[in-house]
Formats: C-alpha cells, structure tokens, sequence
C-alpha cells in the first residue's frame, strides 16, 4: 500500500471546508487515510474549520522549532501542517491537506508526487456565498474575487472538482478521489 499527498485548494467560499468535512465524514474509519488539521493563527471559535488555534507567538516559536512541514500567510493569517505530515506519509497512509493557492508552487517542491485538487466554483456563485456568509465587507468580497481572478488566470495543473451544486455531488467526488488515490502513492 502506497501514500499520496493530496492537496486540496480553492478560494474561499468555494465551499472547500465543508467539502473536506464531508470527505472527512465519510471516510473516518479508513485507517489509511488522514485528514490533516491545519494551525492557524485564528480563534478555535472563529468559524469554519475544525483547527489547532496558535498565538502570533506560538506559531513563530513553532516555525522555528521547524514543526511545521508546510507553512505560510494568507489574508492576514498564518496556516501551518505538522511535521507529523511527514510521519504518516512515512507510514503509508494518504494524507489530505486543506492547502493554499498561492503556496501550492512551494508545497510541490518539497513534496514533488502531491496531487493537487482545485474546487473550482462559478464566480457568481463564489460572490453570493461570500456575501451570505457575512465575514467580510462589500468591499472586502470584491478585492477576494480580484484575487480569485487573478490566481485562476495563471492556469492549474492537477485535478478540478466543481462546486457549483449541491454539496454531495462535488463531496462524492472529492470522496472518490480519495479513495481512488489511497491505494497507489502515484494517483495523478
């Protein structure tokens, strides 16, 4: 049995946490796959994902303690993935990381055979949850969909999941992914 890294991206609204609580759901008794938390310099209450909140503090004392296998910065935030990453990979297991756009090119480098998966959702369907969801301002959703734009127009390489309908359609397929990738380390 072989390990894979899958790296799940997308912006934010295109539904990617709840997508990966759906997975996460369905397959939490497969002991060869693992759903990694992320450490976030966020309140655990914040919203959104299940997480591992940090101080500013505990995250740069982490980072130079060189814990994390993956880190970086987005939105005024930073995100880390635990060096146990690497352990588990070790032990076989495939291995799901809510990743970022941006540190994608970075991720690739240290870990070359990670397959990463976009959720892709229409741009008018990302204004609208954007906007339901009550996070941000007016303002603040217009410069996230700037910036979605923007990250689309340098092109993907890897596998995209639409979500632009319900939640079981794209999370059955994130799902079948998953499981198609668990049992050969090279699923791409």
């Amino acid at each position: 049995m072989g390990a894979a890294l899958i790296y799940v991206v997308g912006a934010s609204g295109s539904g990617k946490d709840s997508l990966m609580r759906y997975a996460r759901e369905r397959l939490c008794t497969d002991p060869g796959i693992c759903f990694a938390h992320r450490y976030i310099t966020r309140p655990a209450g914040a919203g959104g994902e299940n997480h591992v909140a940090l101080t500013e503090e505990e995250f740069a004392a982490r980072c130079q303690a060189r814990l994390f296998a993956l880190h970086w910065e987005s939105h005024g935030l930073r995100y880390g993935i635990g060096i146990e990453l690497n352990q588990w990979l070790g032990k076989g297991v495939t291995v799901v990381v809510n990743g970022s756009r941006e540190y994608l090119h970075e991720a690739w480098k240290r870990y070359p055979e990670l397959l990463p998966v976009h959720i892709e959702v229409a741009h008018d369907v990302l204004r609208e949850r954007l906007l339901s969801r009550g996070r941000e301002t007016p303002a603040q959703v217009e410069k996230r969909l700037a910036r979605n734009r923007g990250l689309q127009s340098c092109g993907f390489h890897g596998t995209v999941i639409p979500n632009n309908e319900t939640l079981d359609v794209a999370g059955e397929a994130l799902v079948d992914l998953i499981r198609k990738c668990s049992g050969a380390f090279a699923c791409a």
